[in-house]
């Protein structure tokens, strides 16, 4: 099976000298890769490089076999994203914006847009304005919208920040579901293991830009009870061997 998304030595540094370096692995349809790591530690960054907002300094994104830089178009086609802050408009209301997005997407129609606001739960709050929205409702709108053009490739930036326990739980079972009945593949990160284990496959950790570990849930949980024992095991080893 071909990879969805296929980094190769892909390295992104800033001028202050953060970013991520030297970061290879793929992501499959029906996987959901964890990007695990502090903040500051280079997960927005690959995740921006991915969606085509960051170019990188060295090595290559592939996605869909094409190349996000040289090939943005067709690299592109497929992609949903949601990193950061979703960009709303506080005047328009949820129904608004997605009308607004539809318009770049070929098939997109008024059933999709209805289909994308019952998911997230936002269903009956589409004709009112964002400005009103919670931070919650506002992450909700962002993962909306992220999911509109119903993506083979979902990359989602901390997707239950702001969001109360039943919206955490609702986020997680759609992208599992996704995930397992449509084989839509995704890359999610999170600064909270427990997170990262109750939705993942796979899981990064990532510590000061550097990939330390890529490995399946099973393999990680293997010889650790948690993923945060496993993450922790990682950072240690790293900062055994620069002791040595």
């Amino acid at each position: 099976m071909a990879p969805v998304l296929q980094l190769d030595h892909l390295s992104k540094v800033y001028k202050n000298g953060r970013g991520a370096r030297s970061i290879t692995f793929s992501v499959e349809p029906g996987q959901v890769v964890g990007l695990l790591g502090p903040n500051g530690s280079g997960k927005t960054t690959i995740m921006k490089v991915v969606a085509g907002l960051a170019r990188p300094t060295d090595g290559s994104a592939l996605v869909f076999g094409h190349d996000v830089v040289a090939e943005r178009e067709p690299a592109l086609a497929g992609v949903g994203a949601l990193i950061e802050q979703p960009a709303l408009y506080e005047n328009l209301t949820a129904w608004d914006h997605l009308a607004m997005a539809a318009r770049y997407y070929p098939g997109v129609d008024g059933a999709r847009m209805d289909r994308v606001l019952e998911l997230v739960g936002l269903a009956r709050y589409k004709k009112e304005k964002c400005g009103r929205f919670s931070l919650g409702m506002k992450q909700r709108m962002g993962l909306a919208l992220a999911l509109l053009s119903d993506p083979a490739l979902l990359v989602l930036d901390e997707p239950t920040n702001g969001l109360d326990i039943e919206a955490t739980v609702e986020v997680r079972e759609i992208i599992i579901r996704l995930a397992r009945e449509k084989e839509t593949a995704f890359l999610v990160a999170s600064h909270l293991a427990s997170e990262i284990e109750k939705m993942c496959t796979h899981v990064l950790v990532l510590h000061e830009g550097e990939m330390l570990s890529f490995a399946t849930k099973e393999e990680a949980l293997r010889l650790h009870p948690t993923l945060e024992d496993y993450f922790l095991a990682r950072v240690r080893d790293k900062k055994g061997s620069v002791l040595l």
